[in-house]
């Protein structure tokens, strides 16, 4: 088994507090599937949100997917001004057996803008 870190990203139409939560719930959703990973191979997850969303803390959603145990922080992304809007960020730091090449990262909505070269 390895540490490796998965990016992802999704974007929401609004800072609207159901948005965020949705689109958190199935970024992480999607990370943990698309990796075959489980709960207990999550290490820790850092989400970032553009300045522009505050409606709510992204690390909400992946506890009330059951990831209450583990670590989780939320930060602000920092504010370019030609960024993409609304746009929710994840690092998931996993213990896996993929290499970094079999790692796969997850680009949603239209944050597969940010990553078009490593998007799912």
């Amino acid at each position: 088994m390895a540490v490796r870190a998965i990016r992802g990203a999704t974007q929401v139409d609004a800072d609207d507090r159901d948005q965020v939560l949705e689109a958190t719930r199935e970024l992480v959703s999607a990370v943990l599937e698309r990796n075959e990973l489980h709960h207990d191979d999550v290490i820790s997850i850092l989400f970032t949100a553009t300045p522009d969303l505050t409606s709510e803390f992204p690390a909400l959603a992946a506890r009330e997917l059951g990831m209450g145990d583990v670590p989780l922080m939320c930060a602000t992304e920092i504010d370019v001004p030609h960024a993409l809007p609304r746009v929710l960020r994840l690092m998931a730091h996993v213990d896996t057996p993929r290499s970094r090449a079999e790692v796969q990262h997850v680009y949603l909505r239209g944050a597969t803008a940010l990553r078009r070269d490593i998007a799912q």
